[in-house]
């Protein structure tokens, strides 16, 4: 906790990036005067339901998160954008004050919290910023963090989490190969062994990081006769013959995250490399899936969440017929649904997160969790954009770009469709 307060003392004293209210940042946009700071995050509304979740220690963190977002990322969102990736000294200095080792010990440079209640805080202010950066640092401490750290030789913690942590080794997860899409068992890359090496040959797509990856933990299957029980996990790093990369995807949304085709060509993995134990990759993956779809639930609220407010104060201002369009029966009819199902959704994701704490959130509830909060999160942010009218269709506006980014959390961390498939069958359907 000290590293994140003193962190927090420091941009305190500075001076931190704040936009300027002025009439020079005033556009006229119908008949409501839009400053652009209104287009950034906004506060969460003060009458909220309180949660209980979370402890003073996890909101003194919140407030270095916050801060994080307030002076490394909002300054740079066009830049993302049009590089279509986060700029590597962000990563740095996300490293600097303590943000991307919270699930590693400190003996290899981590904040070693042991408190996933850390990592829903800072998804959660990624979140109200833009979804791709929570997306981008998300699969690096919430998704590949657990194996490494969990997994991991001593050889292979000394070597890759220092970096980890600074913010100097990117990384990447690959499963999804274009022909299996959510059907994990079914991975076509291969990993033969070549005395203690593995030739490693295939290719994955949708990767998240993908582009500028030092590391990437790969799936392949290493015994083709055992089925889903014959996946590997290896660690395949940047620079490595017969590694190569793909365009950056050119996407619906999340312009931000930069993601990427992976191409292996007989790429020889030493043995140092394989991730866990020769043919239990699978079971690895299952048993860490639950935590990327709670991290999901989180962000997917969040994300809902910050634009709801934004437009809640969009509809007391925008003026319509001499009145405020948030006074017409209908638009406060919706709104008030629309609040209840997102408050009703955070007390269910909070939940997950307590128990995923204690080591006690099932597979099934996690699915439970990932795929309402998506299904919510895009009801919310299609009626946010019906409330806007023509201005909710303008990528100028926070609430189009957050429209277009959430499309793919119905279908990432396993669609929604397999989300229910598997709840389906744990009621013995």
């Amino acid at each position: 906790m000290r590293r994140w307060t003193e962190s927090l003392e420091r941009w305190t004293e500075s001076e931190v990036w704040r936009p300027v209210a002025g009439a020079d940042d005033a556009v006229m946009v119908d008949s409501m005067p839009q400053l652009i700071e209104t287009k950034q995050a906004l506060s969460d509304p003060e009458d909220d339901m309180p949660r209980n979740v979370y402890t003073a220690d996890h909101e003194t963190f919140r407030e270095t998160a916050r801060e994080f977002v307030e002076r490394s990322l909002k300054p740079r969102a066009q830049q993302f954008i049009d590089a279509r990736s986060i700029d590597r000294e962000v990563w740095i200095e996300a490293g600097k004050q303590g943000l991307l080792g919270l699930e590693v010990p400190e003996a290899y440079g981590g904040s070693e919290a042991r408190d996933f209640r850390f990592n829903a805080v800072f998804a959660e202010e990624l979140s109200k910023f833009n979804a791709a950066a929570s997306s981008c640092f998300g699969i690096h401490t919430d998704c590949v963090a657990p194996y490494l750290v969990d997994l991991g030789t001593e050889e292979q913690k000394q070597r890759w989490l220092p970096g980890f942590c600074t913010g100097e080794i990117i990384t990447a997860i690959a499963m999804t190969e274009a022909s299996g899409g959510s059907d994990l068992a079914a991975l076509k890359s291969t990993a033969v062994r070549d005395g203690e090496d593995w030739i490693l040959n295939g290719s994955k797509t949708f990767i998240t990081n993908g582009y500028q990856a030092d590391l990437v933990v790969v799936a392949a299957r290493t015994s083709p006769d055992k089925g889903a029980k014959g996946i590997t996990l290896f660690g395949v790093e940047a620079g490595m013959p017969g590694f190569e990369r793909g365009r950056k995807f050119d996407k619906v949304g999340q312009d931000e995250s930069d993601t990427a085709e992976l191409f292996f060509t007989d790429v020889r993995i030493p043995g140092a490399n394989v991730i866990g134990e020769v043919d239990r990759g699978f079971i690895a993956m299952m048993e860490r899936l639950p935590q990327e779809r709670v991290g999901a639930a989180v962000s997917n609220t969040a994300h809902a969440q910050q634009i709801l407010n934004e437009t809640i104060v969009y509809v007391k201002e925008r003026k319509a017929f001499g009145q405020p369009i948030g006074s017409f029966q209908h638009n406060k009819f919706l709104i008030a649904e629309l609040q209840t199902k997102l408050e009703v959704t955070q007390a269910y994701v909070d939940d997950c997160i307590e128990a995923h704490n204690e080591h006690m959130l099932t597979a099934i509830d996690a699915a439970k969790a990932k795929w309402w909060s998506a299904q919510v999160q895009n009801e919310v942010l299609d009626a946010c954009v019906q409330l806007y009218g023509g201005y909710g269709f303008m990528n100028e506006y926070r609430v189009a770009r957050a429209w277009r980014d959430a499309r793919v959390t119905k279908i990432w961390a396993g669609s929604n469709e397999i989300m229910k498939e598997l709840i389906g069958r744990d009621l013995g359907l």
